[in-house]
């Protein structure tokens, strides 16, 4: 079976061109290689077979983002340019249980200048909070971004496009809040992830936090429901 998978990577390499989407469907062939349905990264195989990735992140490094993009082509971009470089983060400092034990230079994980975008350096916290949350101020890239942790959404197995990334963020957004093993809703308590707590102005911003959560919940709170946040598992989310 990896042979198999061996030889397509190679095919795929041969039929590289510049051309955004199939930029995307190599990405995209590399996270359904390596990352299961639950979002674990094989990061140990990953690490053995890195010239897909390697390609990918060649990519964003020779790309500069156009104004000219729509909304959807910019966001699923920057999405996959945070997760690809995650991903390289991790490759980089692998084995490690945590990515909270990254450090280079006195900086975390989230704050080092590592991640070249059209011969740009950007931190994974400049493209998340200067970025995306700035300029799409969309709640649900929330669910969309590698936390590389087990209390985090589940990380995808596919790349995002401008032609599936706002089904995808509405799918992704209804699975992880109604996966009872991150957040846990009945109608009189809604005990939720952190994410919702670290970013409540994004949730809140046009309705209350309870509001936001009984739009994508099969079980829905009562408005007056105890909101409480869940403990948050930073152990790494590989296989």
């Amino acid at each position: 079976m990896r042979k198999t998978i061996t030889l397509t990577f190679t095919c795929l390499l041969l039929f590289l061109s510049i051309k955004s989407q199939a930029q995307a469907d190599v990405y995209d062939a590399l996270l359904k290689t390596y990352v299961d349905s639950h979002g674990n990264v094989d990061y140990k195989g990953l690490r053995k077979n890195r010239a897909v990735l390697d390609i990918y992140i060649k990519y964003l490094d020779n790309t500069i983002p156009s104004n000219k993009w729509s909304q959807n082509q910019a966001k699923a971009f920057w999405i996959n340019a945070y997760n690809a470089y995650t991903i390289k983060l991790i490759l980089d400092s692998y084995p490690l249980k945590k990515i909270t034990d990254i450090k280079r230079k006195g900086r975390n994980a989230w704050k080092i200048p590592f991640a070249s975008v059209g011969k740009k350096l950007y931190s994974l916290d400049y493209i998340e909070h200067k970025i995306l949350r700035r300029w799409h101020d969309d709640p649900r890239i929330h669910v969309a971004l590698n936390a590389a942790s087990k209390s985090g959404p589940r990380f995808v197995n596919f790349a995002f496009t401008k032609g599936n990334i706002e089904k995808e963020l509405e799918n992704l957004m209804k699975a992880f809040i109604n996966d009872s093993t991150k957040n846990k809703i009945t109608l009189t308590k809604v005990e939720v992830s952190k994410v919702f707590q670290w970013y409540q102005e994004d949730f809140t911003s046009r309705n209350t936090l309870v509001d936001y959560i009984n739009k994508y919940s099969d079980i829905k709170a009562n408005d007056n429901a105890e909101v409480v946040y869940l403990d948050y598992d930073w152990n790494l989310n590989d296989k």
